[in-house]
């Protein structure tokens, strides 16, 4: 087993993990926004993985694919946190402080 086996297997191996635990983040996550960046992050491993076999095979055919999967996965993040944004999922309640430091209550 040569060094490019092994350095194959390992990125492979890495990429596989890396995946299963953005999947099991998109299913789990408690929030939309915790969905949508697991997917932006699943859109990138799949980059990554795309890029590891264009180095490994000395391809060129796989850029015009890289480039596409950037742009839509970069569009999809930015739609779906304007949207979310926009109307969120949950309720903000910030805590105001009943007197400012130094003012006297009346």
């Amino acid at each position: 087993m040569g060094f490019t086996e092994i350095v194959t297997w390992a990125i492979g191996i890495l990429l596989v993990l890396a995946s299963l635990l953005t999947v099991v983040r998109i299913v789990t996550g408690p929030s939309v926004l915790d969905r949508v960046v697991a997917s932006d992050v699943l859109v990138s491993i799949v980059i990554c993985a795309l890029g590891a076999q264009t180095a490994l095979v000395d391809g060129t055919s796989t850029l015009p694919i890289l480039i596409t999967l950037s742009l839509v996965g970069f569009m999809g993040s930015v739609a779906v946190a304007r949207f979310v944004a926009r109307d969120r999922d949950y309720p903000v309640e910030f805590d105001e402080p009943d007197s400012l430091e130094g003012e006297e209550a009346p």
